[in-house]
């Protein structure tokens, strides 16, 4: 029964890491996102900050990228940039996979 306990507490443990993981690579994608989107509508090096921690934040709304994804789409098309919502999305997908190599390259 020891190596099914040990075995499950690894599972577990796995899991936690994961969760972890996945949380970590998800905030780094919307900072990047909200530095890639500030960089489109023209803002500062210090607002850009700002901005990138509003799109973190951003995330907290509901479950999933849409609350994100519109609010840089919204933030976007009021500041006039010409950004396509499929281009939001595209890079959106590369960040993604960005972030997660970025955690992952930092233990």
């Amino acid at each position: 029964m020891p190596q099914f306990d040990d075995r499950e507490k690894a599972q577990e443990a796995k899991f936690a890491r994961d969760g972890e993981l996945r949380f970590k690579a998800e905030a780094r994608r919307n900072k990047l996102l909200g530095l890639w989107a500030a960089e489109h509508m023209g803002l500062s090096d210090e607002h850009a900050k700002e901005y990138a921690g509003e799109v973190v934040a951003s995330d907290f709304e509901e479950a999933g990228d849409e609350d994100v994804f519109r609010k840089v789409s919204a933030d976007l098309k009021a500041k006039g940039a010409s950004v396509s919502d499929d281009m939001i999305r595209k890079k959106m997908a590369e960040l993604t996979i960005l972030a997660r190599e970025q955690i992952l390259a930092e233990g």
